[in-house]
């Protein structure tokens, strides 16, 4: 069983929430729609539930175009950011509700229920009702009510947004276990961009009803596709610095940075480009080393915040009119106010074009890809 997008689209009026999307999920795939408020991910997530029509393109689960099929014809199973228990119901009457709808025996019943309860360790709490439970419970019995029934897809809406961080921790662990035995389809919608790089197989990045980029949480963070997946994606967020193309020495691209030049061991993406073309150089917060003094190859920037993150320390800097993140070993601070000199790591640098998609970019030694 499959999920397949086919230039789906949705209007709200003049509004194009979803648009002209193409996108297909795998048989025991899951995949993270991950994005901004707004985007269009939720929107999409209901459309492939039945829950809002399509205004163009097509939706097919498996082999079947499922567009004019109501939402309980589709046999899809949905969690939603709210638990939607029923407060009078105990925990595996919840879990119970949605096979009465199978015509299923009362023995069957039970063993579905005593199943997911040791999945989802749920067995100490089954008698109580949803008023009784803590949060992660809570969240446990909507993935349980969910995935309890032999669905033909499973879907997933913030499922993680109302619990506390340690919670998030845990649940995302758990969840991403029980998906793994699942062997069906699985959109997981979130904003929440360590959610999708930790559970998904792929993930599906979204801006304004479109989708940037889909490959898999690696490939996302190594090699974004424009400049906005390059921002969004990481964290601290990767330094995006504009630049302009000076010229080509024997160590690499001489690269105008504001009043500064920096020399960049970066070849083949620059070698079709002309002197003073308009670049973007991405470098993560991590991907810099601290030089002792100064050198061609070196960003100066003047120390303005420091962060500490226990084990590291977030350095905030100024390098003219650019602010800088770099994060450093928690043994090294700097003065605020000092100057410190800054060299890229090779091999982790980006580039990105006027058009603010990604070039295609090595560095040296030659032949190593980026």
């Amino acid at each position: 069983m499959t999920i397949e997008l086919l230039q789906l689209t949705k209007q709200f009026g003049k509004l194009t929430a979803v648009d002209r999307i193409d996108l297909k999920i795998g048989e025991g795939e899951v995949l993270c729609l991950l994005g901004p408020s707004g985007c269009g991910k939720t929107t999409t997530l209901r459309m492939i539930a039945g829950l809002e029509f399509a205004s163009d393109g097509e939706i097919r689960l498996g082999d079947v175009r499922v567009n004019e099929l109501a939402a309980r014809e589709r046999n899809v199973a949905m969690t939603f950011q709210f638990y939607a228990l029923y407060p009078s119901l105990t925990v595996a009457e919840n879990l119970a509700y949605p096979l009465h709808a199978e015509a299923l025996s009362a023995g069957e019943i039970a063993r579905r229920v005593d199943q997911i309860a040791r999945i989802l360790q749920l067995g100490p709490v089954l008698k109580r009702r949803p008023g009784q439970l803590a949060e992660g419970e809570k969240q446990r019995v909507a993935v349980g009510r969910s995935i309890i029934r032999d669905a033909v897809c499973f879907l997933f809406d913030e499922p993680l947004s109302r619990l506390d961080v340690q919670l998030r921790e845990t649940m995302r662990g758990e969840i991403k276990a029980v998906l793994e035995g699942l062997n069906k389809p699985t959109v997981i919608v979130t904003h929440d961009q360590l959610e999708a790089l930790t559970m998904a197989d792929r993930i599906a990045v979204m801006r304004d009803g479109r989708i940037e980029q889909v490959a898999s949480p690696h490939e996302i963070f190594a090699r974004p596709a424009n400049l906005f997946v390059a921002g969004f994606i990481g964290t601290p967020q990767m330094n995006l610095l504009p630049v302009k193309l000076v010229d080509r020495t024997t160590d690499g691209v001489r690269f105008a940075l504001g009043e500064a030049t920096v020399i960049l061991p970066v070849n083949g993406a620059t070698s079709a480009l002309r002197p003073s073309a308009a670049l973007t150089i991405g470098v993560r917060p991590r991907a810099f080393d601290l030089a002792a003094q100064p050198a061609p190859d070196t960003i100066a920037a003047r120390v303005d915040i420091i962060e500490p993150m226990g084990a590291e320390t977030l350095l905030h800097l100024l390098a003219g009119e650019h602010e800088l993140r770099v994060v450093v070993d928690r043994r090294t601070r700097p003065a605020i106010g000092s100057t410190v000199h800054l060299r890229c790591k090779p091999n982790q640098l980006h580039l990105f074009g006027t058009d603010e998609q990604r070039l295609d970019l090595r560095t040296v030694p030659a032949g190593v890809p980026a």
